[in-house]
């Protein structure tokens, strides 16, 4: 881990340990357990593959401290959720991403990330005008990817 990845963590746990004091909440090993384990990965994870990582790594955290950890993780502003059409409910950390956009196969599943190009710009002001307040927003595309319409020729 980089020097500037050591300092983002830190960042990011002190952030973790102010909202769980401003909520009336302790650490605890399994909230620190999950927390590593989250700034650890990269790219988009469902729940249930984090409390199958613990599991393949014989961490000791249930599913659902999983799921709990995970919402405390969203409500400190440290990994954000994407909906992917899914059943299961995925995230992605918030500190080292721009913002981006997703498309996803409807074949593979497989994820393409592309710029966001301002439509916050066009949007917002919008939506402002009519009242409306903006919490965040997603845009997601569905398709096929060029692999799979390769393997279909």
């Amino acid at each position: 881990m980089s020097k500037a990845d050591s300092k983002t963590v830190t960042d990011e746990r002190l952030k973790f340990l102010r909202h769980l004091s401003k909520s009336g909440r302790r650490t605890s090993q399994g909230r620190e357990i999950i927390f590593n384990e989250v700034m650890r990965s990269h790219g988009h994870f469902t729940a249930e593959e984090l409390a199958k990582e613990c599991l393949h790594k014989r961490l000791k955290v249930s599913r659902p401290t999983v799921f709990r950890v995970l919402h405390d993780l969203l409500e400190a502003g440290i990994i954000r959720e994407t909906a992917f059409g899914d059943k299961h409910r995925h995230f992605e950390h918030v500190y080292d991403e721009k913002p981006h956009h997703h498309a996803q196969c409807v074949r593979c599943h497989r994820f393409i990330e592309f710029p966001d190009k301002e439509e916050e710009d066009v949007y917002h002001p919008y939506l402002e005008r009519q009242g409306f307040k903006i919490l965040g927003h997603e845009m997601h595309f569905y398709g096929i990817c060029k692999d799979c319409q390769s393997s279909q020729k």
